[in-house]
C-alpha cells in the first residue's frame, strides 16, 4: 500500500494488524525497556495533592446515565481536592505492582504510556501554569508558569471552553514504552489506553458533580509546545475540559 496523507489511517489499521502465523518473534530487550515514569529533576515546584477518597461518590449506573458533554462553565474555581481526585481516578496508583505501579486504568502491558499534565485556569490554591502529574508521588510539578488559556483555545480551533474551565487535563504519550513490546501495533494500545483514561476523567467529573468535555480536534504541534513536549518521543494525544 502506498502510504499517503488522505490514506494513512487506512494503512495504519492494515500495517497493524496480527496475522495468524505472523506474530513478532524473538524476546523482549530488557536493557532497552524505557522508564515507567516521566520524571522532572527540577520543576519549578512540586505541591503534594490531597490524598484521594476512594468511596463514596455517585453510583456507577446513575453516573454512566447522567454523563454528558458540557462546555460551559461557572466561575467558580475547582477545589484542590477536586482536581486530586480527578488525576488520581484518571490515571493513578491504586497498587504496589512487580515492577510499576498499577493504575485506575487498564493499559495493555501495564506499560502505562500515557502522561497526564494540568493547564491551571481557576484552581484554589494552584497558581496558573502548566502542571505534570508524578503518579508515584501523586504530586504536581509546575513545569511552565503563567497563563496558556489564550494559546491552548488557538491550539483546540478556538474552543472557548478551554480558557473558561477551571483546569484542563492534556493526555500524552510516551510511544516507546509500548512501542518497547508491541512494535507498530503499540499505536493502537496508546489510543485505547487513553480513551480507558478519558472515559474515568468523565465519570470521576460526574460523580463530584462537575462538567467536563473531551477535546480531541486541536493543532498537534502546538499542543505539544505549551506542554513542552517534542512531538515525537512524546505526543498529545488528548484533553479534558473540566469545570463547575
Amino acid at each position: 500500500m502506498k502510504i499517503e496523507k488522505e490514506n494513512v489511517g487506512d494503512a495504519f489499521q492494515s500495517l497493524t494488524k496480527y496475522d495468524r502465523g505472523e506474530l513478532p518473534k524473538g524476546g523482549l530487550d530488557m536493557a532497552a525497556r524505557p522508564e515507567h515514569y516521566k520524571v522532572y529533576k527540577t520543576p519549578i515546584s512540586a505541591l503534594d495533592l490531597p490524598v484521594p477518597e476512594h468511596k463514596g461518590g455517585g453510583a456507577l449506573w446513575e453516573l454512566m446515565a447522567k454523563r454528558r458533554t458540557r462546555r460551559t462553565y461557572k466561575l467558580e474555581p475547582l477545589t484542590l481536592a477536586e482536581l486530586s481526585q480527578l488525576l488520581w481516578a484518571a490515571n493513578g496508583k491504586t497498587k504496589e505492582g512487580r515492577d510499576a505501579v498499577l493504575r485506575s486504568a487498564p493499559s495493555a502491558g501495564a506499560l502505562y504510556p500515557i502522561e497526564l499534565y494540568v493547564m491551571a485556569n481557576n484552581v484554589e490554591g494552584l497558581e496558573k501554569g502548566i502542571y505534570h502529574y508524578d503518579v508515584p508521588g501523586h504530586r504536581l510539578l509546575m513545569i511552565k508558569e503563567g497563563d496558556y488559556s489564550e494559546d491552548a483555545t488557538a491550539a483546540a480551533l478556538g474552543q472557548t471552553s478551554l480558557a473558561k474551565s477551571g483546569a484542563v487535563i492534556f493526555l500524552s504519550a510516551v510511544l516507546e514504552r509500548s512501542r518497547w513490546k508491541y512494535k507498530q501495533r503499540a499505536y493502537r494500545y496508546v489510543y485505547l489506553d487513553a480513551g480507558h483514561i478519558g472515559q474515568n476523567v468523565c465519570l470521576a467529573a460526574e460523580s463530584l458533580g462537575l462538567g467536563t468535555c473531551p477535546i480531541g480536534a486541536f493543532y498537534d504541534e502546538e499542543f505539544d509546545g505549551i506542554l513542552g513536549i517534542d512531538g515525537t518521543d512524546e505526543t498529545a494525544v488528548y484533553a479534558f475540559t473540566v469545570g463547575r
